[in-house]
């Protein structure tokens, strides 16, 4: 995804995390904000806790960044939305990733159609 698309900043994280609602499944925690903009925007969060190395980290988020690559004409432009892995996210490979991040972004009602269900 190209930076327009990323929440990097602290302050942008914590406004979101502050002002925002959420909604979670096993695997996956969506903090969203509704925000007048021309596209949404997402940060992803893995922490050591979920996966103990880096390597492992970086895989959970890349499948994180493709579901959402392939999400994308699909999920709402205006808004900002973090998505947070929990510990069973380490225990899913590509379609499970798939699966259970589309079923967290349709609970937090950013998909506009929801086919799959968990």
């Amino acid at each position: 995804m190209r930076k327009s698309y990323r929440i990097k900043k602290e302050a942008e994280f914590q406004a979101v995390f502050d002002h925002g609602q959420s909604v979670a499944n096993r695997n996956f925690v969506i903090y969203y904000l509704q925000r007048e903009q021309p596209h949404f925007r997402v940060g992803i969060s893995v922490g050591k806790k979920i996966g103990h190395t880096a390597v492992m980290r970086n895989q959970i988020k890349r499948y994180i960044r493709q579901t959402l690559l392939e999400a994308k004409p699909e999920l709402n432009p205006h808004a900002d939305f973090l998505v947070i892995a929990r510990k069973g996210a380490s225990r899913l490979d590509m379609a499970g990733t798939r699966r259970n991040l589309r079923h967290a972004l349709h609970l937090a009602g950013l998909l506009q159609d929801h086919i799959e269900e968990v």
